[in-house]
């Protein structure tokens, strides 16, 4: 059984609690066993959809589709920033350009996800790391190693433009140099 599975059949044993408390005295309130805390069961579902503006990012997505992972670079100071800023920290009105970001690095860390988030629990367990490229900015993505044993600190890694499925949209990710 998925995780996401196993979660949807926990919710099912609250809300099959929560109706039982509802029909004996009124509320949906589950007394939890270890705390003994009571908690309103909300039997309303809510699936949330949301819109968030990336007009100032644009570019960053747009370069997606081209193959290319885009980072942003202050004009006056030089630094290099991914996710991308249109603003620089340490200039008031800093101007930022777009630059490209190298494919070469280096793993310095990465952990196995067997815990996933609700939204993620149709995925199987999944390795995020983090590379730093070759020009020193450090990335975090997933890695694409269907076997972390494989892994190791300091091997040579590509960041790398796939099409996350199902979702069937376009993100990076870290790709290990086999030797």
């Amino acid at each position: 059984m998925s995780q996401r599975q196993e979660a949807d059949a926990y919710l099912k044993q609250l809300e099959a609690y929560a109706n039982a408390m509802k029909s004996s005295v009124g509320v949906p309130v589950i007394v939890d066993p270890k705390t003994n805390v009571a908690t309103w069961y909300d039997q309303r579902e809510m699936r949330l959809r949301f819109l968030i503006s990336v007009e100032k990012t644009r570019k960053f997505f747009e370069a997606l589709s081209e193959g290319k992972v885009l980072a942003t670079r202050c004009k006056q100071t030089g630094e290099v920033f991914f996710p991308p800023q249109v603003d620089c920290p340490r200039v008031k009105d800093g101007e930022v350009e777009w630059v490209e970001l190298p494919r070469e690095g280096e793993l310095v860390t990465y952990t196995v996800i067997y815990t996933k988030p609700y939204s993620f629990g149709h995925y199987d367990d999944y390795t995020v790391g983090i590379a730093r490229l070759s020009n020193g900015v450090q990335v975090l993505a997933w890695v694409r190693e269907r076997d972390p044993k494989r892994l190791r600190v300091g091997m040579k890694v590509r960041l790398e433009v796939v099409k996350r499925e199902p979702e069937g949209y376009l993100t990076y990710e870290l790709v290990p140099e086999q030797p």
